[in-house]
């Protein structure tokens, strides 16, 4: 079983490996056929919680506008530069043409439409969706499993890290709340998945699923992580 899932998981690193002019190909080419959807999908949820952050603060729009934009961009940006891949909002408009309309569509409508609860329920879906979509782009520029799932994890979580840093929160990672270990299972889930030798797109919908509901259990019930009590 265990040889079975090594010759499936080198099966798909030949074929994600496969070289145009020196570039790999997009992990769309890997991932089910709404994965780019999805991915802006999960751009426009983080984007706007980065906008939310300075709108609360009475910020001006240009800060609106800067939050959105690192918030949305920032774990893909971190990510690609790990990987050696070209940053993706760089050579794709749409990227940044979506954080800027998102700060815009909050800057012209009242606080009260932008509701916190519903916002953590379209987060916890970018989440899911940002993890495996980073662990599938890793796996796609040779990263090996271990790593690949690690950057599923920076891919769904360094944009909060660095709104929270910007606006002087608490960061997530400093948080119990089930947020980065919910990240860390979608990744972690479809890289092993992989591995196990299942085909793409039932691993990356088991994965994106366990991910969501994990984080969904956490905003339910308040789930948190035991912190740490120190030596007794």
């Amino acid at each position: 079983m265990a040889r079975n899932g090594a010759d499936a998981y080198r099966h798909f690193l030949r074929h994600a490996h496969r070289l145009t002019h020196g570039q790999m190909l997009h992990p769309p080419a890997f991932l089910p056929v709404a994965a780019p959807w999805l991915d802006m999908a999960g751009l426009a949820v983080f984007a706007a919680s980065g906008a939310l952050a300075a709108a609360k603060r009475g910020q001006t729009m240009v800060t609106l506008a800067f939050f959105a934009l690192v918030t949305g961009v920032g774990g893909g940006t971190v990510r690609d530069l790990l990987i050696g891949a070209p940053v993706f909002w760089t050579h794709d408009p749409r990227a940044a043409g979506m954080c800027l309309a998102v700060a815009a569509l909050i800057w012209v409508t009242p606080q009260r439409w932008w509701s916190d609860a519903a916002l953590d329920w379209f987060d916890a879906l970018g989440l899911a969706a940002y993890a495996v979509f980073g662990a599938a782009k890793a796996l796609g520029y040779g990263i090996p499993p271990l790593p690949a799932a690690l950057m599923g994890v920076v891919t769904a979580c360094v944009g909060g890290i660095i709104r929270d840093v910007l606006a002087g929160e608490p960061s997530i990672l400093m948080r119990p709340e089930l947020y980065v270990t919910a990240a860390a299972l979608a990744a972690g889930l479809y890289v092993a998945l992989l591995v196990a030798g299942l085909p793409l797109f039932l691993a990356a919908g088991i994965a994106a699923a366990a991910g969501f509901a994990l984080r969904a259990a956490a905003i339910h019930w308040s789930l948190a992580l035991p912190s740490y009590r120190g030596r007794r």
